[in-house]
């Protein structure tokens, strides 16, 4: 099985890059793509993104090794995940009492984790 460093050199060699190139590129400390190399440590989610986006790749070949299944997309006008009115069809009424529960908590701490982050950024 390749590992995420095989595929992101597998890239890089497909692109006709060095790997300095590359690191240079993506802001990539030569000891930490070293690190990768050696299997001491793997990139994290920003750097598989940026890796991803960089070489047009999709995270799950890039992270798996698996190609991407193509989704079907409806073309038709007819529901789809929207009903006639092009609203979410959420039934809500099919909800539990705990997953209504649990909805509320969620969306409270939501909320209260935004108010935090605005009031980090002003401080």
């Amino acid at each position: 099985m390749e590992s995420i460093y095989q595929r992101i050199e597998a890239l890089i060699a497909e692109r006709g890059m060095t790997k300095k190139a590359f690191c240079q590129q993506l802001g990539i400390s030569t000891g930490n793509f070293g690190d990768w190399k050696r299997g001491k440590t793997t990139p994290g989610t920003n750097k598989l993104i940026e890796i991803a986006t960089f070489f047009d790749t999709s995270l799950d070949w890039l992270m798996m090794g698996r190609n991407p299944q193509r989704e079907m997309v409806n073309e038709e006008k007819e529901s789809y995940f929207f009903d006639d009115l092009g609203q979410l069809n959420c039934q809500v009424d099919q909800l539990t009492q705990q997953e209504k529960a649990f909805i509320r908590d969620y969306i409270e701490f939501t909320a209260y984790r935004k108010k935090m982050m605005k009031e980090e950024e002003t401080d």
